[in-house]
């Protein structure tokens, strides 16, 4: 992605490479919190950053409430979760091991985005 791109471009890529990440993890059953997923998701953080889309004004919206919206509707998690508290079936448990995924993805995304956030209290120079 060395060429200029658009922010939905850039969302887009972003959102790919999560999904791709997440669903190798969960085929060779690795937690997303352990390298490579956990180096790999940090760059894409890191990019989502950079171009200034993980703030709160985000658009397109990188936070992990963002990520949290897009990405459970693409994995119908959405959808599942609605039908669920319709009194139609609890979720499968494909749908379960899907939002642990996304949930570890979040969780290290706003772990990310604190620290981020509050690094330069912690290292300004005396």
């Amino acid at each position: 992605m060395a060429e200029a791109v658009s922010p939905e471009e850039l969302q887009a890529f972003i959102l790919d490479r999560i999904d791709a990440i997440v669903s190798e993890c969960e085929e060779k059953n690795r937690p997303l919190e352990l390298d490579p997923a956990r180096n790999n998701l940090f760059e894409l953080f890191v990019k989502a950053e950079a171009a200034g889309l993980t703030g709160d004004e985000a658009v397109p919206d990188l936070s992990a409430d963002g990520l949290c919206g897009v990405l459970s509707e693409r994995w119908g998690l959405k959808a599942a979760a609605q039908q669920s508290g319709d009194g139609q079936p609890a979720l499968t448990r494909e749908h379960m091991a899907r939002m642990r995924s996304l949930w570890g993805v979040m969780r290290m995304w706003m772990e990310w985005t604190y620290a981020w956030r509050r690094w330069s209290e912690f290292h300004q120079k005396s």
